[in-house]
């Protein structure tokens, strides 16, 4: 074959394994949102996004339709970088400015909530496609009035009660501590995920109830209804006179089950938004597990291969072959008209 065949015959063979290893990793994707105490969304979509159960979450679906919530990991900004202030305007920070969930940013004093006390705290981030970054957990300040719209001064921007970088995960969970302060009856957790492997960060508001404010035990993290008083706790609050309905964050089942109506595997982290450095990660929507072969503070494609890239890849290496065949075919031709 002549030297100039060849070289054609190698470039086509060499782009070959990195188009094959392209093909093979799964679409980038980071996806979570608050478990315990259970976000709005993670809540609404426990509920049925097609017939939520509370006034607010029927409220959220009327204003931003169902499929907000089987998008319920994925309330995001690509390029945040930090810069959580300047990107949200007030009233928008549950949605984080997406018009996707704008029913979660309705002023309303009925959303379900999470029982909580004064104290430590056990907070779960229900995390779905998992990289390592910095939770930070503002609570709202005394006074906080959740039939008016939400706004970054109604945070305490300045004493967050949890903040910790790649927190240990554990059964689809990233688990941290924090302290809740002194409050008394509703307020609101704002929770920032920001990546350090990407400028994506991720946001999340779950509502809680302080009830009378007596000190206790806090969160346990087990469950979404808040912490289980200990040996030698105070008793709890008598409960108020209209309670705020009970909160729960949705089971593995309902994830999975969803899982194949969820659209923000689509429309970016690293994909085709310019601005999000994600790395390909897994494109399954459930929870990672302890038994997963890969790290849940760490970035990567999924064991296995899923069959749309398998077929592209197969694709494209008959092609190849094909055009490498085409060139000793032309070559061969050249060297007998010689």
């Amino acid at each position: 074959m002549p030297a100039r065949a060849r070289r054609r015959a190698v470039a086509v063979l060499g782009v070959t394994p990195l188009a094959l290893t392209a093909l093979a990793a799964a679409p980038a994707s980071a996806h979570g949102s608050m478990g315990d105490p259970v976000s709005r969304v993670a809540q609404c979509y426990a509920e049925g996004p097609e017939s939520p159960d509370s006034a607010a979450c029927r409220a959220a679906v009327a204003a931003g339709g169902t499929q907000a919530l089987y998008d319920w990991n994925g309330i995001r900004i690509g390029d945040a970088n930090g810069r959580h202030r300047q990107l949200i305007a007030d009233g928008r920070l549950c949605s984080a400015g997406n018009e996707e969930f704008k029913g979660l940013d309705l002023a309303r004093a009925d959303w379900p909530a999470t029982s909580v006390r004064k104290g430590p705290y056990t907070f779960k981030y229900r995390v779905t496609a998992p990289h390592k970054g910095t939770f930070t957990v503002y609570l709202t300040k005394p006074g906080y009035d959740p039939a008016k719209t939400l706004a970054w001064s109604e945070l305490d921007l300045e004493h967050p009660v949890a903040t910790v970088t790649d927190p240990a995960a554990s059964g689809g969970f990233y688990t941290f501590s924090g302290t809740l302060p002194e409050r008394s009856g509703r307020q609101l957790l704002y929770a920032v995920w920001q990546r350090s492997d990407s400028p994506e960060a991720f946001y999340s508001c779950s509502d809680v109830d302080f009830g009378g404010g007596t000190d206790g035990a806090g969160g346990t993290g087990g469950t979404a209804g808040g912490g289980t008083a200990g040996a030698g706790t105070a008793p709890a609050p008598p409960a108020p006179a209209t309670p705020a309905p009970a909160a729960s964050a949705p089971s593995d089942e309902q994830i999975a089950a969803g899982a194949d109506k969820s659209t923000i595997e689509h429309h970016g982290h690293g994909d085709d938004d310019a601005s999000t450095s994600a790395e390909p990660a897994a494109r399954d929507n459930r929870p990672v597990t302890d038994g997963s072969s890969r790290r849940l503070a760490e970035t990567g494609a999924t064991p296995g291969t899923p069959s749309l890239a398998i077929g592209g890849a197969a694709a494209l290496a008959l092609g190849s072959a094909a055009l490498f065949l085409s060139v000793r075919r032309r070559a061969a031709g050249g060297g007998r008209r010689r």
